[in-house]
């Protein structure tokens, strides 16, 4: 017969809590556009250099974080959202960046208009976010790993662009588990909503 240890159940491993899902605020690029855009990373080499899936292309407003209450953060994504109208976005060049002598990215670069501007700092203030740099408005196309000034000399990307987007909501998204790929959206907010909403 084998003796139970009292201090046998204080002993068992508790279970881990859930970790808080990481959402980020952004613009959904349009898939027409992003089709067009990914096309610049079709030559890169892997593993060094990883395209984003047109699907995943968006424009990071408001950076990463790790968030408790997904129903308080549309709340208030919404009376952000409200008090913008809708605007354009202009996509101006895509190569790399940040620095082009150490470039981690290819990006397409867009116009930091006053109405992006306006609405990047009143989502940051709002979230209780900062920013450590100035607001660069910028799609991101692939990552680059490894070896990143031979993969931007092999393959040389300096581009205009002259393409347009209406924006006329603005996206939580979620980012994926470690290990595992694809940004979810979690709620589209449309811009403007209560100026268009009838008076009570």
């Amino acid at each position: 017969m084998t003796a139970t240890n009292a201090g046998d159940a204080e002993s068992t491993p508790q279970a881990r809590p859930a970790p808080l899902p990481r959402i980020f605020i952004g613009l959904k690029i349009a898939p027409e556009i992003a089709a067009q855009l990914t096309e610049f990373a079709a030559g890169l080499e892997r593993p060094s250099a990883r395209p984003v899936a047109a699907t995943d292309i968006h424009l990071t407003l408001v950076p990463p974080w790790n968030e408790r209450s997904i129903e308080d953060a549309i709340d208030k994504l919404g009376r952000v959202a409200a008090g913008f109208g809708a605007f354009t976005l202009t996509f101006q060049h895509v190569g790399y960046g940040p620095q082009p002598r150490r470039p981690r990215l290819l990006w397409a670069d867009c116009a930091a208009s006053d109405e992006i501007t306006a609405l990047h700092a009143a989502l940051i203030d709002a979230f209780g976010q900062t920013e450590k740099r100035d607001f660069q408005p910028h799609v991101t196309v692939a990552r680059i790993r490894d070896n990143a000034p031979a993969v931007a000399r092999k393959h040389p990307i300096d581009q205009a662009l002259a393409l347009t987007q209406r924006i006329e909501t603005v996206e939580l998204f979620q980012s994926p588990p470690p290990g595992e790929r694809g940004y979810k959206i979690l709620a589209s907010l449309p811009l403007g909503k209560a100026a268009a909403s009838p008076s009570s």
